[in-house]
């Protein structure tokens, strides 16, 4: 099979691919895009069957194109979100190969060469588009022989998948506690393990979170804080969106509990950071309620007052006197769902361009190697970076920097 030669190689046919692609072809820029399994696929397959987008319409998508379909307020279900990101490709005339798996990239001369499952591609320039959920992290914390069903998050697909008896959730993200919410009320007795997370209000004085953290500036932080590395957002879009609020999960007979450690004897040990945690991501919320307050005065917005919503509701019991240790038989715990992230898997990736931490070293995307791109991870350029609105923009200034280049190479060769 003859080795294919192409001017730039995007490596993945998710919103990042597709935003890449756009950015270049509106360019005049040729490109390929690789997709190993369909367009959007873990939107179709590794999400679970009631996952709606955590952010209204009228944010999570691109500038081209809307959700016609759709109340600009509503949250659109994943399957409409994978039926999206097919029209874009549509939209854009895509160059995009599915069903194609890169298995490595080495460089090669001035560029790289990818092999993949059907030949040999050689690239002057390459965009790593496989995005931040590569590979499911689960702690091996409770092991096989404790007799528990364990699956991380993205094997979730809903409550009749688990057999009877009580669910141990593992974080209390987005996912994590979007899912033990749904358990509960599909009347599973149910534990949710909460780490550090921001808890901004879904929605305040008439305006979605996402409009807020726009006109605070926060989507366009460029480093996290010192200490927030680990920090989760606990947001949801689901039943028509809502403020995640642990103290009316616990009201309604959750059981929180701080982090899970180790275990023994059937017996998994609980940390003592449940009540800073539950606080601090209270703090969280007023703090983005006491910054909206602040704009809208300085904007003089005629936004209706809501001062109800900076009520915080007595402390749940099982904070104010947590649980220590989980005993699951005692407890009837027979699920345990890790949504606990995801890891990032370059092993195909035979490029020095990688810290001591094994992360993409780059800046705004730009790898340290020449021609070598990276997007849609997080934080890439700013907070936005990873979501759906934030992508297209780094693939903007990804896309720019490639036609430059290749304006300078063409220069080159002319002289």
């Amino acid at each position: 099979m003859p080795t294919e030669k192409i001017d730039t190689l995007i490596i993945g046919g998710g919103q990042a691919g597709l935003a890449m692609s756009a950015q270049l072809g509106a360019r005049g820029q040729s490109h390929l895009v690789l997709e190993r399994h369909r367009i959007a696929e873990r939107w179709r397959s590794e999400r679970w069957d009631s996952l709606v987008a955590n952010g209204p319409a009228w944010h999570d998508r691109f500038p081209i194109l809307t959700f016609d379909d759709l109340d600009p307020d509503a949250f659109a279900p994943k399957e409409r979100i994978a039926a999206y990101f097919e029209a874009v490709a549509e939209k854009i005339a895509a160059p995009i190969r599915c069903g194609v798996e890169v298995t490595s990239l080495e460089p090669s001369g001035d560029g790289f060469v990818a092999e993949t499952s059907q030949g040999r591609i050689e690239a002057r320039n390459v965009v790593v588009a496989t995005g931040p959920f590569q590979k499911p992290l689960i702690p091996t914390l409770v092991p096989e022989s404790a007799g528990v069903v364990q699956m991380h998050s993205n094997a979730y697909r809903n409550p009749g998948q688990l057999p009877e008896g009580a669910v141990l959730v593992v974080g209390a993200g987005s996912s994590g506690s979007q899912i033990a919410d749904e358990l509960m009320r599909a009347g599973k007795k149910v534990f949710l393990s909460v780490g550090p997370h921001d808890r901004p209000p879904r929605a305040y004085r008439g305006k979605d979170f996402c409009w807020w953290l726009g006109v605070l500036g926060q989507w366009d932080q460029k480093v996290k804080a010192p200490g927030t590395e680990h920090v989760t957002i606990a947001v949801s879009g689901a039943r028509g969106g809502h403020t995640v609020d642990f103290h009316e999960l616990a009201a309604r007979g959750m059981t929180l509990l701080g982090r899970v450690g180790q275990y023994q004897d059937g017996v998994l040990a609980v940390g003592d950071d449940l009540g800073r945690n539950v606080r601090a991501g209270n703090e969280n919320y007023l703090a983005t309620l006491a910054l909206a307050d602040a704009y809208a005065a300085e904007k003089g917005l005629d936004l209706p007052l809501e001062e109800e919503a900076k009520v915080i509701g007595p402390e749940p019991d099982c904070v104010s006197n947590p649980i220590r240790a989980l005993d699951l038989a005692a407890e009837g715990v027979t699920s345990i769902i890790w949504a606990t992230g995801f890891g990032l898997d370059y092993g195909w990736l035979k490029v020095p361009a990688f810290d001591e931490q094994g992360r993409p070293a780059h800046d705004r995307g730009i790898s340290t190697v020449p021609g070598l791109y990276f997007l849609g991870l997080p934080w890439l350029s700013r907070r936005a970076s990873p979501f759906i609105w934030g992508v297209w923009h780094d693939a903007d200034y990804l896309a720019e920097h490639i036609a430059a280049q290749d304006v300078s190479t063409r220069g080159q060769k002319i002289a």
